[in-house]
């Protein structure tokens, strides 16, 4: 079966909406303002993929939103619900509760990534470069202060200007390291049916970006076995912003301009959803087949939106400012026309929902 049942036409309440999902093969673009219910309904489609599809999915989750998408919500049916909840689904928490381990191997990054979590410029810290790129460590027995002691003990200055780098800017503490463990990226490699990385519980700013960012070298480095994955970035803008400043969020930004450019021949896809698209790096948005827009109020949005998706009316476009919560504008290859649905309801658990004010009794 081909069709994704995710909601009813706005103006027929009888008569479903259904996206095809073989065209999940292209990249899409998923926006909606705040409130406009756009990770719930994400969710709905993504619960239709993994019933109705054996795709592979890689969802980078900054909000802990999905982590909980193997539990069925009260009343939902309970034959597609229990189909998800036997899926492979694999959860990977970060911060300081209890769960699975986001944790990467600071080795498995490429030398210029490993430069960028370090700052250092490849021509102005030269010596310190090239001291990083012939540096070799176990994976499996690695201890920090014993690599900063063996540093400094040879002398060499160029190593003992790295040692002090690194204690400086107290990289080699961040959770995500995995120390001997095992990464994420070994999992993803084993393309479960999800793969959950909850990113938004880590110290560090750039910690999420540097996970990310390991997981999606390592999948570009294998892009020649072609093997399918549906790579799936909530809140994208922080991970592929227009202008970005750091070291790391150039280098993350980078592959994902690389994979949005190349990445559909090799089978890897995108799903990109954020809140605004003048967030997201052009020469990613510009790659995208498929709209998957809900409320979005902001002129400059609208006229961007219109621009970047030439296959939808700017009329059609212009309705979203008046959407109600839950509603959609779909258009492009996985729909046959543009259509406005009301998003059907979720049949797991979403997460990341807000807190409310407490009220007196």
């Amino acid at each position: 079966m081909t069709d994704l049942t995710i909601g009813t036409l706005t103006d027929e309440a009888d008569v479903s909406v259904h996206l095809d999902a073989r065209r999940f093969n292209r990249h899409t673009f998923w926006c909606g303002q705040s409130g406009s219910g756009k990770t719930y309904a994400l969710g709905v489609v993504l619960e239709q993929l993994l019933l109705r599809t054996e795709l592979p999915m890689l969802i980078l989750d900054p909000n802990a939103d999905f982590v909980r998408l193997a539990e069925a919500r009260p009343g939902s049916p309970s034959a597609p619900a229990a189909a998800i909840a036997a899926s492979d689904i694999r959860v990977f928490r970060s911060g300081h509760g209890p769960g699975d381990k986001v944790h990467a191997r600071y080795i498995d990054l490429s030398p210029a990534a490993k430069a960028a979590v370090l700052q250092i410029d490849p021509i102005a810290d030269a010596e310190e470069y090239n001291a990083l790129l012939h540096w070799s460590v176990s994976t499996t027995d690695f201890s920090a202060v014993e690599m900063l002691r063996e540093f400094r003990a040879t002398g060499d200055p160029a190593h003992i200007r790295l040692a002090n780098r690194m204690e400086n800017l107290q990289v080699l503490e961040w959770d995500l390291w995995s120390r001997g463990a095992g990464s994420v990226v070994d999992v993803v490699d084993e393309r479960p049916r999800a793969t959950v990385l909850d990113l938004g519980g880590f110290d560090h700013p750039a910690e999420p970006k540097v996970a990310a960012l390991a997981v999606l070298e390592a999948l570009w480095a294998q892009r020649e076995s072609r093997r399918p994955l549906l790579i799936v970035i909530d809140e994208a803008h922080n991970i592929c912003p227009p202008d970005p400043r750091t070291a790391v969020e150039r280098a993350v930004t980078e592959q994902l301009v690389q994979i949005a450019a190349e990445g559909r021949k090799f089978g890897l896809w995108l799903l990109l959803s954020t809140q605004r698209p003048t967030k997201i790096h052009p020469n990613v948005l510009s790659q995208c087949d498929n709209l998957g827009l809900m409320r979005v109020n902001a002129p400059r949005d609208i006229a961007e939106l219109a621009d970047v998706f030439g296959f939808v009316g700017e009329d059609d476009i212009r309705r979203a400012q008046g959407f109600a919560q839950g509603q959609a504008l779909f258009a492009g290859g996985f729909i046959a026309q543009p259509t406005f649905a009301q998003m059907g309801e979720r049949l797991t658990e979403e997460a990341g929902a807000d807190v409310v004010v407490p009220l007196r009794s």
